[in-house]
């Protein structure tokens, strides 16, 4: 009689299978045309208040897709922004709201690689993290904040808009 049911084993357990997680999840990715986008409007939004900036734009994992330093913007530019996009893409924040959350000495603001001053912003697509733009080159980190968003709402509407 055991037998018998053998066959309806798959029968019993598809309702349950079809309930389960997938084992593959889509995630949704900045185009390079968009993080080129962002990258050109954060200079140009620097530059209109004369200020020269090295900007970069990465994607969901933190890695550089875009990477530009204005004609007179210090060479150091490019490794400070990259790491103010690598930190807000891994904590998705910007780095205006955790300047102060990590002072002690041994925690997480001490790893190699974040840097914890305004003027890094995650980039959002309907909702998903997308990546990440950093600034680096103004007086202030806010500044440079300020630069990043307006190159972020460039395309604003693309990335409110997104079919993901």
């Amino acid at each position: 009689m055991k037998k018998a049911l053998y066959p309806l084993i798959p029968l019993l357990c598809a309702p349950l299978l079809a309930q389960a997680d997938p084992v593959v999840v889509k995630i949704p990715r900045l185009t390079l045309e968009a993080a080129e986008k962002i990258a050109l409007a954060t200079v140009a939004a620097c530059r209109k208040e004369g200020i020269q900036i090295g900007v970069t734009v990465v994607d969901r994992s933190g890695d550089p897709m875009v990477v530009l330093r204005d004609t007179l913007a210090p060479r150091v530019t490019l490794e400070v922004s990259r790491q103010k996009a690598y930190t807000a893409v891994n904590f998705n924040a910007p780095l205006s709201t955790l300047e102060d959350r990590f002072t002690k000495p041994f925690s997480v603001g001490k790893v190699d690689g974040l840097v914890f001053s305004a003027g890094g912003i995650p980039i959002e697509a309907a909702g998903n993290i997308v990546g990440a733009v950093g600034v680096s080159g103004a007086a202030t980190g806010e500044q440079d904040e300020v630069c990043a968003r307006k190159g972020i709402q460039s395309i604003a509407f693309e990335l409110e808009t997104a079919s993901l």
